[in-house]
This record gives C-alpha cells, structure tokens and sequence, in this order.
C-alpha cells in the first residue's frame, strides 16, 4: 500500500520549482517591456517576444505519461536560449541587456536540463519504479528546501540591488571630476568633491545646526512621549479616548497645511532662525506617532509586573523607572530613531524658518547647492553621501541595541 502510494504521490520538486520559476520570469520580462520601449520600439516588441515564448513554455510544461509534451516543452525551452543568445549577439550591450536576457535564458536552460534528466523522464514516461519514488521523495525532502531557499535569495538580491543602483549612481558622481551626470561608471577617480564640501565653512555650519536639532528634538520628544505613551496605556482619564483619536486625525493631513500657523507662531514667539524654533516644531509635529508607538508597546508589559513591584514597596514613579523603563528599550530605541531622523531629514520648516544661511540644517544647505543659474552636482553627490554616513551608523548601533535590549526584556512565564 505504502509503495502505491509512493508512486501516485510523488512529483519531481524540478517541475514544481521550474513553474514557479518561470511564472516568476514571466513578470520579470513583462516589467522589462516598458523599459525597453523606453530605450526603442524593437527592443518592446522582441521583449513580448520573450514573454510569449515563456507563457508557451509554462503552457507545455510534461506531465505523468506525457511524452509529446515533454519533447516539445524541450523545444520550447531550446527556442529561448536560441532567441536569448541572438538577442546577445547584437553590439554596445549594457549591463541591463545581459540582466534582461538572463530572465529568458536561465529559465529556458534549467527548463531544458531539468525535463531531460533521467528521473525526471522517467516519472513523464511511467516508467519509474517504487523504488525509484520512494528514492524521489526523499530526494524532494531534501532538494526543496535548497530551492526554496535559492529563489528567495534571488529575490532579495534583486531588491538589494533595486537599492544600490542610485547609491552606486550618486557615489560615481561624487567621485568623477567635473560635473558630470551620465557617463560610464567608476570609469574615473577625484576627490575634489570631497575636498571641496569637506574644506568648505559651510557644510560644518550645516552639520552643527542638524545635530543640535535633531538631538534636541530627539530628548524633548522622548522626553513628551514617554511618559505620554505609558499614561494611555495604563491609566484611564477623563477624555483619553478623544485625545488618543486626535493624535490619529492629526497624521491624517499633510505637514503642509500646517505651515503658515507655523510660521505666525513661530514669528510672534521669535523663534525665526533659532535652534529652539525647530526643536519645537520637530517635536511637537513628531510627537502624535511616537505616542502612539510607546503606547502600544506599554501596552504589552504584563501589568502584574507592576503589581509585584508595589507590593514589594515600590511608588508608582519607580515601577515606571525601574521597571517598565528598562522593559521598554526596544520601543524607546525605536521612538529616538524614529525622532531623530524625523529632524535629520525634515527640508520644509527647516527652509520656511531659517532665512540665515548660517542656520541652515543639512537638508535645506544641500538644496542651495542646486540653483536656476547652476547645478554643482558633483559637490552634491558628496554632501549627500556625508550626511548619509551617520543615518548609516545610527541604524548599525540601534539594530544591535534593540536585538540586546529584546532578549534582556522578554518575560517567560
């Protein structure tokens, strides 16, 4: 009984894997077609081509006892590495040629080598024994897990290097001489950017102002939305439920409808062209979605935690200091860096504030490099890539730290 069922049961994982692949190729080359007919017609025709032949080649992919089928399915899959070969054949490639026609190629190949191994046409032919299912299925038990695993990393690779295309676009600039845009890449080397930005009085001035903004506006939002967060979630108060539906209508609309009050407030307070004036801004703008973060994670602290500790003789000031605190590092983590980057990267109030080029913050200085009369992009470039290296950082520091402060946080039991 068990061997019948072995050979009813089993399907090679090649076949199951290779349908899942090209369904995966199919939408590859049907999101190459706008691309190429961006770079020429001929180039979005042959690309529907390509998805043509795929769509066939899923259509004739062999089943049990489908001999025909699998002969012809081999000559489909052969047409498309003849097609994706030719298609290569042709001068002044670029890296997006070779990528694209991969999608048509490697498929067509693995569908080829795949439906002609042995096994494989045995179990098409009928042919195969209860000995060689049996061997097939724990054959499938381990290979699954390998292709499995190897689709999702192309996957990821593919979206890992969606990332770092503009990443390597920007660092070419910034290290080509001149001020040159297009062009083939790292085909030349100059730190004059660099030295440039770096040499420059400007840019610290710019640095400066961006750490204290976003440091203050870092401690101040703590500083609100902790205590804030933790009163929601454990206390009930007259109008909590209003306020906590407040804070959600207030994401709901664009930061810029808020500008001109902004701006009036900020003016009758004199806090144009001030640190203060930011901090205050940042934080307040801020403030809503770092409460509700806190929030939600106070509301996962065990409230007998609490209990334990007043019945131990603890206030209620220092259950919260020593233990729901140190309990809600990961959230407080998450909330500083939320806040800091909210500040590092805000350009509109910083620009409708600041009127001094020496307050500019960061996001507003590189934007002055860019003018009607003149676009320095190479400087650009450079500053860029600076004021990306300490998010960079910051984002290396926090993830060990929240990994830490979850496993020295959890509660079992």
């Amino acid at each position: 009984m068990s061997e019948d069922l072995a050979k009813k049961h089993y399907l090679p994982v090649e076949l199951s894997t290779l349908r899942a692949w090209i369904i995966a190729a199919i939408c590859v080359n049907m999101a190459i077609i706008p691309l190429e007919w961006l770079r020429s017609g001929d180039g979005a025709m042959l690309s529907i081509l390509d998805v043509a032949i795929l769509v066939f080649l899923l259509m004739m992919l062999p089943e049990k006892e489908a001999k025909a089928k699998r002969d012809f399915s081999i000559l489909v899959a052969g047409i498309a590495m003849i097609s994706a070969i030719l298609r290569l054949a042709t001068s002044k490639l670029v890296v997006f040629d070779y990528w694209a026609r991969a999608w048509l190629f490697i498929p067509a190949a693995l569908a080829l080598w795949w439906i002609s191994s042995p096994h494989v046409s045995a179990w098409i032919s009928g042919t195969m024994t209860t000995e060689g299912s049996e061997r097939g299925l724990a054959r499938n038990s381990k290979l699954k897990p390998k292709l499995s695993a190897l689709g999702v990393h192309i996957i990821l690779l593919h979206a890992v290097t969606i990332v770092l295309i503009p990443v390597i676009w920007i660092l070419d600039v910034a290290i080509s001489p001149g001020n040159i845009l297009g062009g083939d890449v790292f085909d030349q080397f100059s730190s004059e950017h660099f030295t440039k930005v770096l040499g420059g009085e400007a840019f610290w001035i710019w640095l400066r102002n961006s750490i204290i903004v976003s440091i203050g506006t870092t401690l101040l939002g703590l500083l609100l939305a902790v205590p804030a967060g933790y009163a929601f979630s454990r206390f009930k108060f007259k109008g909590r439920e209003p306020a906590m539906f407040s804070f959600l209508l207030v994401q709901m609309f664009p930061g810029i409808i808020i500008l001109v009050p902004y701006f009036l407030v900020m003016k009758s307070l004199g806090l144009l062209n001030s640190w203060l004036g930011l901090v205050l801004a940042y934080s307040v703008t801020a403030l809503p979605l770092c409460v509700w973060m806190l929030k939600g994670f106070f509301d996962t602290v065990p409230r007998e935690l609490e209990e334990a500790a007043l019945l131990d003789g603890c206030t209620q000031p220092q259950v919260f200091r020593k233990v729901i605190l140190p309990l809600s590092l990961p959230a407080v983590a998450v909330t500083a860096l939320f806040s800091f980057l909210a500040a590092w990267n805000e350009f509109l109030l910083a620009l409708t504030f600041n009127t001094s080029n020496d307050m500019y913050t960061l996001p507003v200085g590189l934007a002055s490099m860019i003018s009607a009369t003149g676009q320095a992009w190479g400087d650009f470039a450079a500053a860029s890539i600076l004021v990306s290296i300490p998010v960079v950082l910051l984002f290396i520091i926090f993830q060990r730290f929240l990994i830490e402060g979850l496993s020295a946080g959890g509660v079992k039991g």
